[in-house]
């Protein structure tokens, strides 16, 4: 899924902030679905995160979520586009504090 972002101001971001912007994408799309759905009951959970560009920046994100035979009822590309849609929220904020920094 992809989100643009209006132009926000950020600076160039070095290797050490785009690996922060990856791990905080991963944290927050797990941290999601564990708590929408019990750990025990994912049989797979993989994120993707692809960031290109030092500025501007395109962030790709890719949840996939398989569930137990048992949650089969249970709506997962709901959840999967929930999850991804709150990585961009958070991956938004990073950015919008990274530009409200550099403007200091």
């Amino acid at each position: 899924m992809k989100r643009f972002l209006e132009e926000i101001g950020i600076p160039p971001l070095s290797s050490e902030q785009l690996e922060e912007l990856c791990e905080l994408a991963e944290k927050t799309a797990r941290k999601y679905v564990f708590s929408k759905i019990p750990s025990r009951k994912i049989t797979t959970l993989n994120v993707t995160v692809e960031v290109k560009g030092r500025r501007p920046v395109t962030v790709n994100v890719d949840v996939e979520i398989n569930l137990s035979p048992l949650m089969r009822n249970y709506d997962v590309a709901k959840l999967a586009k929930e999850a991804t849609e709150k990585v961009f929220i958070s991956v938004e904020g990073y950015l919008r504090e990274l530009a409200c920094k550099s403007k200091k």
